[in-house]
């Protein structure tokens, strides 16, 4: 895997895109001229943790004794279930987090950035290849940034994509997400099989 193909992988994982209508809702009782700064304070948390879990995971999995296909079919599994909820929400339940207040740290940060699947998949990729952790922490950088900006800006693309285009982005991305987890899981199952 190319560092631009992890990137895109973590990207559409973290799936900024269908995290807006989550962070207008989460933010929605936060001051107009306080929510951007929060949105990065939440990014940058989000992103020591991933980092973090980037070059500690694998030290913990092997302390719980996890394995590789347990950990790529649980991601999967994760991540399918949050891209059904992204496809098909209902009142009780949606991925929407009532928050009173200023957030801090959950559910900003985590989990609609450094959520299980992210943190699954980075995690995949630096054990297959520990080697090329620069390439993955890269990969991570990459994507960090893309769903910040686009987080950052979320206000003003609600603006302009209205309601209705929020739910077919979110709509849009939970099938895309369908795939990758698909993807995730006969990827642990072909691990299992062969190990």
């Amino acid at each position: 895997m190319t560092v631009a193909s992890a990137a895109i992988l973590l990207f559409l994982v973290m799936d900024p895109l269908g995290n807006i209508p989550l962070f207008l809702t989460a933010l929605r009782d936060v001051a107009p001229e306080r929510r951007r700064y929060v949105v990065v304070r939440e990014a940058l948390i989000a992103l020591a943790i991933l980092i973090g879990f980037l070059f500690a995971g694998r030290v913990i999995l092997d302390t719980l004794n996890i394995s590789e296909p347990a950990l790529t079919m649980a991601g999967g599994v994760i991540l399918m279930l949050i891209a059904l909820r992204m496809i098909f929400p209902t009142a009780d339940r949606s991925l929407r987090e009532e928050i009173s207040g200023e957030p801090f740290i959950v559910p900003l940060g985590v989990p609609y950035i450094a959520g299980a699947s992210t943190l699954a998949t980075e995690l995949l990729l630096m054990s297959r290849e520990p080697e090329r952790w620069l390439d993955w922490l890269v990969a991570l950088l990459i994507a960090w940034t893309a769903s910040t900006v686009i987080l950052y800006f979320a206000s003003v693309m609600s603006r302009y994509l209205h309601q209705n285009g929020l739910i077919a982005i979110e709509r849009l991305m939970g099938m895309v997400l369908v795939t990758v987890a698909m993807e995730m899981l006969l990827a642990g199952v072909r691990l299992y099989l062969h190990g």
